[in-house]
């Protein structure tokens, strides 16, 4: 078996590619694209579930009902901030490290 390009035999873990201010800028576009896209999502969603409210006398299917549409609205709000968060974050480090380059 041949060793790849990144590995050697006394280092068996590929190597690592260095952390730049443009990798940071460039992943928190694309992070930033699909929060865009949640929230857009998200919104859809809310709207729906607001313009079609649940018809039944009977309480346990109101109740599951609205456990659900709490749930999937939970679950899309949460992509929306983990993305948007993670997008914020690398901003911050790409001007964290294009400080440190200066110093």
């Amino acid at each position: 078996m041949a060793d790849s390009p990144n590995t050697s035999p006394s280092n068996p873990e590929p190597s690592k590619q260095k952390v730049t201010p443009l990798r940071c800028l460039i992943g928190s576009t694309i992070s930033g694209s699909l929060a865009i896209a949640l929230y857009s999502l998200t919104l859809s969603i809310v709207h729906s579930f607001a313009s079609k409210p649940l018809t039944s006398k009977k309480v346990l299917v109101l109740r599951i009902g609205s456990l659900v549409r709490t749930l999937v609205m939970g679950v899309a709000s949460l992509g929306t901030f983990i993305f948007a968060f993670v997008a914020f974050g690398l901003i911050l480090l790409a001007i964290q490290l294009s400080f440190a380059k200066k110093s």
